[in-house]
């Protein structure tokens, strides 16, 4: 892209994103067009005013493209921030006459009202907390981010209400489905920004390039592998479009390949400011996608629109991130036959590496970048190491996913008070070896002793799993009819009591006598709502385990098919049923909390929204919610006997 071009972009294209904010650190995180000359400064009527310049050993940016770097912003303060009180905070660019310019000027869409500048809160103890997943932009309802961008609206002038995390527990983007009209997008924006290519080993196409030329380019990329029985497999999982009778269909035909697709897919996803860059074209498709194309263009478009109000929840609320299967390909690591088949093939490794490092840059950098500093160091050589038309080397590329596939940091701590510990659930399988076509279990035993070592003698712990633990028994019970009959992949069948090993070591940790009294487990994954209040049979001493899920923020699950699932799990599954027994679980009980807005009976909610738990002192639940799309806030009860 020409230097007159490089003028008429925006500085700032995301961003900035809270990341993690503690008392004497702050981590932010943006993408801009060029490199920037950036100062923060931070306003508290309890403290002095701070102003720092942002040199490289505070500010590490990372290109991207001829036009695009990933900026991550990490600033250690002598003096600690006070807790509990309004910071406002403004990142100033320094341009080159000497004069500067304010969020207030290149990003106003960021502010509430008539302030000047964002502001967060520390918290003295995490007290509330926004959490949810699975953000699919052509699923057909509102954005929850959005939601509680309006709910924060209604409440961010008050400190002791505003809380103290976002929480994204998996799929923040869905890079194995997307619509037609975000695939043009991002390979408008690829073209715009002059995002790196790549070369492609064992698909029909050489390059990225002529991938995105490629006639099959749109709803028809299976077309683009190689056309070998071999292969046959491979293109069935990753864009065969699977058919799931039981839960759901999931279209796979415009799955993402290239790093550039998956980052700037994050670009469109998480910033207005992208769009305002490319005309949005219809490109050239068959009359039988084109239709297809404009319906879910309308959908795409109403998603845009909100855009605003998600970028200024990020800018507002410290978000934490942890993947899930869709933010890399459905059923990641669900088997060991599933990693065999996708590991085994050069061109699907490449489709699952260039989605684990767009997270890694995206997502995972700023949770804990000291923890994963030396993944971000490849990365960087890498990322810097383009020839002369723009293309990345491949065998660093393939390198640096070797390196990713073998890593083993992908979760992170914060300390609280209550400790909280998000769970890599994806990467650290429990293999079957004989049976390789079972499911894996979500933890191998190694992580779930490091686990148990993270809460020993914590008197609260909060863990963020996203997938629930302790999830609706039908429906665990259909996935293991379905794993019985070799067909795991049909339904998803990925759930702690999936595995034997797994479920009885997690079991085990939560009947020790030094992990803590209090759990409160925090998932998403399901795409509808419920709460359990769990406790060991005939201990009276504890624990309690509360375990709390979060619809999708913009995804559902079919309602007549979950009304069927709430009203059969009652029937079989009651307190008196035998069939209790034959599950994992028989030594826990289990009492399910009402939805106030749900049939009677009911106790699972459907519909796309967000949760906000408030905890008290002792880290226990004293409000459990789910802000629906809707406007319509549902509250989650005790039972009452």
């Amino acid at each position: 892209m020409d230097e007159r071009v490089s003028r008429q972009l925006p500085d700032v294209l995301v961003g900035p994103i809270l990341r993690r904010i503690e008392r004497q650190r702050l981590v932010l995180w943006l993408v801009t067009t060029r490199p920037l000359s950036l100062r923060l400064t931070l306003h508290s009527a309890n403290a002095d005013s701070f102003s720092v310049v942002l040199e490289e050993k505070h500010c590490r940016c990372l290109p991207l493209g001829r036009n695009a770097y990933a900026c991550l912003i990490d600033v250690a303060l002598d003096a600690p921030l006070p807790e509990d009180v309004m910071i406002g905070y403004d990142l100033h660019i320094v341009h080159s006459n000497g004069e500067e310019t304010g969020i207030a000027d290149w990003a106003p869409h960021l502010l509430y009202g008539d302030e000047r500048h964002p502001s967060f809160v520390i918290k003295s103890r995490l007290d509330g907390i926004l959490h949810g997943s699975c953000r699919k932009p052509h699923y057909g309802s509102r954005d929850g981010l959005a939601r509680a961008d309006a709910w924060l609206a209604e409440h961010h002038d008050h400190a002791e209400k505003r809380p103290a995390l976002l929480l994204l527990t998996g799929d923040q983007i869905y890079a194995d489905d997307v619509a037609g009209p975000m695939l043009a997008a991002i390979h408008e924006l690829i073209e715009r920004l002059g995002l790196w290519g790549e070369r492609l080993e064992g698909a029909v196409v050489d390059d990225s390039d002529a991938l995105y030329a490629a006639e099959d380019t749109y709803y028809r990329r299976e077309y683009l592998l190689p056309q070998f029985e071999s292969t046959e497999a491979l293109r069935e999982r990753f864009f065969g479009g699977v058919e799931k009778p039981v839960f759901t269909t999931d279209s796979a035909a415009n799955h993402l390949i290239t790093l550039s697709e998956v980052l700037a897919m994050y670009l469109l996803v998480w910033s207005p400011v992208p769009w305002g860059l490319i005309s949005r074209a219809e490109p050239s498709l068959d009359d039988e996608y084109r239709e297809r194309f404009a319906k879910e263009r309308e959908v795409i478009d109403e998603f845009v629109a909100e855009l605003p109000a998600v970028a200024r929840l990020f800018a507002q609320v410290p978000t934490l991130m942890i993947f899930d299967d869709h933010d890399v390909t459905d059923d990641w690591n669900l088997t060991a036959a599933w990693e065999e088949t996708a590991y085994g093939h050069s061109f699907s490794r490449r489709i699952v590496g260039n989605a684990l490092v767009a997270y890694l840059l995206c997502q995972g950098w700023g949770n804990a970048p000291e923890r994963l500093k030396a993944p971000i160091d490849q990365l960087q050589h890498f990322l810097e190491a383009f020839d002369a038309h723009g293309y990345l080397p491949s065998k660093q590329q393939d390198d640096l996913i070797t390196e990713l596939l073998r890593f083993e940091g992908w979760g992170f701590c914060l300390p609280g008070p209550p400790k909280l510990v998000a769970l890599d659930i994806r990467t650290r399988r429990w293999r079957s070896e004989r049976k390789r076509h079972r499911p894996s279990g979500l933890m191998d035993w190694e992580a779930l002793t490091e686990l148990q070592q993270e809460m020993l003698d914590e008197p609260s712990i909060i863990i963020v799993s996203p997938s629930p633990m302790f999830g609706v028994k039908l429906i665990e019970g259909v996935q293991r009819l379905f794993t019985w009959a070799g067909k795991p992949l049909l339904v998803d069948a990925e759930n702690w009591m999936a595995h034997r090993g797994a479920a009885q070591v997690m079991l085990n940790i939560f009947r020790h006598t030094r992990t803590p009294r209090n759990y409160v487990i925090l998932s998403g994954d399901v795409h509808y709502s419920f709460v359990y209040d769990v406790r060991i049979r005939h201990r009276d001493a504890g624990p309690h385990i509360w375990q709390i899920t979060s619809s999708g923020i913009k995804n559902g699950f079919p309602d007549t098919l979950l009304d069927w699932f709430d009203r059969l799990n009652r029937w079989l599954y009651a307190p008196w049923s035998p069939l209790n027994w034959f599950t994992k679980r028989r030594r826990m009980e289990v009492r399910p909390f009402i939805p106030d807005r749900a049939k009677a009976g009911e106790r699972l909610w459907n519909g796309s929204g967000i949760g906000l738990v408030r905890l008290d002192e002792q880290g226990r639940p004293s409000e459990i919610n789910e802000l629906g799309v809707n406007g319509v806030t549902v509250r989650f009860h005790p039972k009452r006997d």
